[in-house]
């Protein structure tokens, strides 16, 4: 089922780096590279460095003065005042800060541009999916918007329908800002319910603006949503709409925080239905965008026991070569873990979970089910704009 995949990857990447007692600690993109290679991943895929994104690309999305003024925080990290979201607790400034970020979105642009132009079939930047970034502000541990970037530079190439979802724990509000009033842009975000998380958007009733009626789908999903729940969610809204919409390229975020273990939500999912959600991606991609996908990782602060393995994982599914959920996980990787972070890292690439769920067209809706309730109410405000029952 796969074709040539692509894996975008700079060392300089974990320059990404707020400063000690972050959560966005840059060790989770070094370790999960490290995995790749100790499961030999790097050799299945051809690796690729593309080239920071420069000031015309960046300007895709985002104002030219928010674009200075991160230069201006990045040389004078001091001088950095809250203004444009620069300077906060969330996204403090540091030194290099516009280099580090416009190479993020520079691998993330490289992989749309790629897959566009058929040089790769699939192409992963785990390092991005920075999906908080607004066109004239940082938030979010985000400073430039990747993944808004890579849509953007697609439809500038050419494309004329693009879908991204994004199963991050946190509302892709960014994104879903940058494309608010294009119909050309189906975003789909699946995440925890704004009532009880950051950023407090992502209602069901927000569903696109005037003439991109139904462009913007929210799956608000309850506190304490686990496995079958989220996977249930996942299949009853994305794969209709995407049979519908008809994107010719897929562009999918892997934010790992909705696992159980992770400290900033409060979803508990697995490592078992995250990989199989990457895997329900990559069949998408081939079933309604001739395979044509790019896959972006996220949020995810449960950096040793869980990132690593979720986006080896989805670099292993798009390069063809699916690793086993109850492999063990390589030794030379537990000793590289210890010695950068003092931690013991976990032993299989797995939870210890077989992830399954209840089709909702088949086993129909519970009215007293807070999760069918979210469901349902995310076909009500969106699938009739696609001509889709509810």
């Amino acid at each position: 089922m796969s074709g040539r995949a692509q894996l975008m990857w700079d060392e300089e990447v974990t320059g990404y780096d707020f400063g000690a007692g972050h959560p966005m600690d840059p060790v989770r993109l070094a370790l999960t590279m490290r995995l790749v290679q100790a499961y030999g991943l790097d050799r299945a895929v051809q690796v690729v460095a593309a080239k920071p994104a420069g000031e015309s690309t960046l300007r895709l999305v985002h104002g030219q003065e928010y674009i200075e003024a991160v230069r201006r925080a990045s040389a004078a990290p001091e001088s950095a005042d809250g203004s444009y979201g620069l300077g906060t607790i969330d996204d403090p400034a540091f030194a290099g800060m516009h280099e580090a970020s416009a190479l993020i979105a520079g691998q993330s642009v490289g992989a749309a541009e790629d897959v566009w132009r058929g040089e790769a079939l699939h192409a992963v930047n785990f390092a991005g999916g920075l999906h908080h970034a607004m066109p004239r502000g940082a938030s979010g541990f985000c400073i430039y918007n990747d993944a808004a970037l890579a849509v953007a530079r697609l439809l500038e190439l050419g494309a004329e329908r693009v879908a991204y979802v994004d199963v991050d724990v946190h509302h892709g509000d960014g994104v879903q800002a940058a494309f608010w009033d294009d119909p050309r842009v189906l975003t789909i975000s699946l995440h925890e319910h704004p009532r009880t998380l950051f950023p407090q958007t992502g209602w069901p009733e927000e569903a696109g603006g005037e003439g991109a009626e139904g462009s913007a789908v929210n799956v608000a999903l309850p506190a304490g949503t686990s496995d079958e729940g989220w996977l249930r969610a996942f299949h009853a809204v994305v794969p209709e709409l995407l049979a519908a919409f008809r994107p010719q390229v897929l562009v999918t975020q892997h934010g790992a925080d909705t696992h159980v273990e992770d400290p900033l939500a409060h979803l508990a999912v697995t490592v078992d239905a995250q990989r199989a959600v990457a895997e329900s991606c990559h069949r998408l991609a081939h079933e309604h965008a001739d395979g044509r996908w790019v896959a972006l990782g996220g949020g995810g602060y449960a950096v040793v026991d869980v990132v690593p393995r979720s986006w080896t994982h989805l670099v292993a599914i798009a390069a063809g070569r699916p690793v086993e959920p109850a492999a063990p996980v390589p030794e030379e990787w537990r000793q590289e873990v210890y010695r950068r972070t003092r931690m013991d890292a976990p032993r299989r690439m797995t939870d210890g979970r077989e992830p399954s769920w209840r089709e909702f067209a088949e086993s129909g809706y519970d009215p007293a089910d807070r999760l069918d309730q979210a469901i349902l109410a995310t076909r009500r405000a969106v699938f009739p704009h696609h001509g889709l029952l509810p």
